[in-house]
């Protein structure tokens, strides 16, 4: 009985080691090969030497993958020019950056949430930008493919009242990367929240959603837009009242009309009367930084905008 037990536990062994060493080839082909400068960064948390990264005076637009496992990390928009010799962002796709304290027990490491390769570290309180942070990140831990070749990536333009809680309740949609207040549909260049709130520019206040289209569809926004706001409400939303808040949908192209006016066909046929806009989109004008997450920087809930299922 003995003798049977040992041959039964070293079979089990070795099935666990073949399985082990099968499991941990195809984790390893998971992920991108790297040279071996490139090992020596991402994997060995060492550091390209400043100024010779291939990213660091670049500012097309775009996406900023893993080196080493492709997942979207920085979008162009957030990157600047810090001086300081690597590339720079002051803000990352939600989700995508894992912190910890680095090895020195003093800066804090920046890592892929995905697969843990090191991307460099993070700084604040310099004052570089209004959102005071700074991502330094190594150019050879990341691979940039340009606005054209990202057909995963997509952005869309919703109108519906006060941005603050329109662009909270998007950054809570499973699939959005980013959403960013601003205005549009006037034809003042790069206008003020003054000048909106005044009320002569026709501008509206607007949010950018940008979403990745592997989680989540245009149709899926928009039917989302359609439940957190009120879309039958004629002068604005809630105590927000004039041209500024009213709610409209800023197509880009003729699908993504077709599916909003599809959605508020939909609506009318429940008893809603939509008086909700269609609008092509035109240039979008982010707002001042103090108005970007407005609601997480005060520790706040909307005030006139909530969840509800209407479809």
């Amino acid at each position: 009985m003995k003798k049977r037990l040992i041959i039964i536990f070293s079979t089990v062994m070795v099935i666990c080691l073949i399985s082990f060493r099968e499991g941990s080839a195809m984790d390893k082909k998971e992920y991108n090969r790297l040279t071996e400068e490139e090992e020596r960064v991402i994997i060995g948390k060492g550091t390209e030497a400043p100024f010779s990264g291939i990213y660091n005076d670049f500012f097309d637009r775009g996406v900023y993958r893993c080196k080493r496992c492709d997942a979207p990390l920085y979008i162009s928009d957030d990157k600047f020019s810090s001086s300081c010799g690597w590339p720079s962002f002051d803000d990352e796709i939600k989700g995508a950056v894992r912190r910890q304290k680095d090895r020195d027990g003093i800066r804090t490491e920046i890592l892929c949430a995905n697969c843990g390769a090191h991307l460099g570290h993070l700084f604040e309180g310099e004052g570089l930008t209004e959102k005071d942070i700074r991502h330094c990140v190594n150019s050879i831990s990341l691979i940039f493919v340009p606005a054209e070749q990202t057909p995963d990536i997509a952005k869309a333009y919703f109108a519906g009242g006060c941005f603050w809680g329109v662009e909270y309740l998007f950054e809570q949609k499973e699939g959005v990367v980013s959403a960013v207040s601003g205005y549009g549909g006037g034809d003042l260049e790069n206008p003020s929240y003054q000048d909106v709130t005044v009320g002569n520019t026709v501008h509206m206040e607007i949010v950018e959603v940008t979403y990745d289209l592997n989680k989540v569809s245009y149709e899926d926004l928009a039917r989302f837009f359609f439940e957190i706001h009120d879309p039958t409400q004629e002068d604005g939303q809630g105590p927000d009242i004039g041209e500024q808040y009213m709610s409209a949908v800023f197509f880009s192209s003729e699908e993504e009309k077709l599916t909003a006016q599809r959605l508020i066909d939909t609506l009318k046929n429940k008893g809603y009367p939509v008086v909700t806009k269609l609008l092509p989109a035109g240039t979008f004008w982010k707002a001042e930084e103090y108005h970007q997450n407005y609601y997480e920087k005060n520790k706040k809930t909307p005030y006139c905008h909530r969840y509800e299922k209407r479809f």
